[in-house]
């Protein structure tokens, strides 16, 4: 395929790099690339001798009709010139748009053909067993647990909120964490309660009388059996034929033990536990008994990704993805999560996101990398490059006097996933998700009059998008 890419003064050099001798680049008489425009184009020689003409992706104007006019394609490249060398790939392979840029058009295929390949993936995998029509183990894809700690104290709306959540975010079965002081009623109650939804419900306790309960009441999995508990309950978790995790009870050694148990008073779906210690009490030694135990057996396994993200203070993002990884290398079949200190929130959707990039690279026998799906969030993929030529700059100087505006001040805060702005003197209030679709309101209504205010404003609405976005806490003049 012969192609063009049209670029300005500015970024003539990126450009140059991006693409080196694969494809002809044209400079035009411009120096801002996104300011080419229809008529620029028209101006060019020989364009119909090419198969494709990439502009800008920021650049603006009614491409389409010049191409019905010059008989060429003409379509919109990427928004940075550093995209450029991974768009090219493509070109034989994906019609470019005239009104998406082509690096946004790229991902969002990519990424709906990954979530494709998954689905096939899954709709083809073999499993050991199923919970409710939700495979577990064989070769299906590892599946995310999310626990509801502490269900039995919550409201029936505040329980079934937030299993709703955990369901939208990703989860595949939901968790109800039972307190050591709670009733057979109440347990009994918090499953009914929330097994409307159609997913399976797992029991997490040790309590043979609360097992017992979740049992009769329709719970679909038990967490946990060992030595202390399965010859009481065993029987009516294997009459029932209901999943169970089993736990070791002080050494490596018992983990065996308990599954033979299990096995002779006839549960047939195991999965076992050799138990994830936290960073610092016993991490590497649990991940060998997880190899241990790999090695001479192939049940299931549940990995309880919580134990690490829950006890360490840093961003759960990239924890939650390197486990998925160490999990999936080991088999396991269960991620599970209680996502309960604010620091660990998310962390069900970015554990499933991590459990389909691991069933994609297992696929191709790659790395997990250039799937169509990724967890990074804060820091990217491509370094985008903006120079400018300086002359003369004037060091920036900050006010420390601030005059009020006479339109009156605003309160700006975060409530119901919402960004909140109050005028505080006419008593009108603005909510979005968008810092400009705000702003632009508060000039429509004509509520803000100094340059000062307004710059202010934007400031600190752009930090509240931000924390909306990263799922952070907002004061109004704090640091973000």
């Amino acid at each position: 395929m012969q192609v063009l890419v049209t670029t300005g003064r500015r970024a003539y050099d990126s450009v140059k790099r991006a693409v080196g001798n694969k494809v002809d680049v044209l400079l035009l008489d411009v120096d801002v690339a996104a300011l080419i425009t229809p008529s620029l184009l028209r101006t060019i020689r020989n364009i119909s001798s090419y198969d494709l003409v990439l502009v800008p992706g920021l650049a603006s104007g009614d491409f389409a009709s010049l191409e019905k006019e010059l008989g060429t394609k003409i379509r919109l490249g990427p928004k940075h010139a550093c995209d450029l060398g991974w768009v090219l790939k493509h070109a034989d392979a994906i019609e470019f748009s005239h009104t998406t840029p082509a690096c946004q058009l790229l991902s969002s295929k990519k990424r709906s053909d990954a979530l494709e390949r998954v689905h096939q993936l899954e709709e083809r995998a073999t499993p050991q067993f199923t919970i409710k029509n939700v495979k577990i183990g064989g070769n299906s894809r590892m599946k995310v647990m999310g626990e509801i700690v502490d269900a039995t104290l919550l409201q029936e709306g505040e329980l079934c909120g937030i299993a709703e959540n955990y369901l939208h975010e990703g989860a595949d079965i939901i968790d109800l964490g039972i307190p050591t002081d709670a009733t057979p009623a109440e347990v009994r109650h918090a499953v009914e309660t929330i097994s409307s939804l159609g997913v399976p419900i797992s029991i997490d306790t040790l309590d043979p009388n609360l097992i017992l309960a979740g049992v009769e009441s329709g719970a679909d999995m038990v967490l946990s059996l060992n030595s202390n508990n399965v010859k009481s309950v065993g029987w009516a978790v294997a009459s029932q034929d209901i999943a169970t995790v089993v736990i070791p009870d002080d050494d490596f050694e018992s983990l065996w033990k308990n599954i033979e148990m299990a096995r002779e008073i006839g549960i047939k779906k195991i999965i076992a536990d050799p138990i994830l210690a936290p960073i610092g009490h016993g991490f590497i030694n649990s991940l060998t008994s997880y190899h241990k135990f790999r090695q001479g057996s192939d049940l299931p396994l549940f990995f309880g990704v919580g134990n690490i993200t829950e006890l360490m203070d840093a961003d759960s993002i990239g924890i939650n993805a390197t486990l998925a990884g160490i999990a999936m290398e080991l088999g396991a079949s269960i991620l599970f999560t209680p996502q309960y200190s604010d620091k660990a929130k998310g962390s069900i959707k970015e554990l499933k996101t991590a459990a389909h990039m691991m069933g994609l690279a297992r696929d191709r026998g790659t790395a997990p990398k250039d799937l169509g799906l990724d967890l990074l969030i804060i820091k990217e993929k491509r370094r985008r490059e903006d120079k400018m030529e300086v002359e003369n700059p004037v060091e920036a100087t900050l006010h420390t006097e601030w005059a009020q505006d006479p339109k009156g001040y605003f309160r700006i805060t975060l409530q119901n996933e919402k960004i909140i702005a109050r005028h505080e003197k006419e008593n009108r209030t603005i909510t979005g998700t968008s810092a400009k679709a705000i702003f632009d309101t508060i000039q429509d209504l004509g509520l803000v009059s100094l340059t000062e205010h307004a710059a202010y404003l934007g400031r600190e609405l752009m930090k509240a998008e931000l924390a909306l976005r990263f799922g952070r806490s907002y004061t109004q003049d704090d640091e973000f």
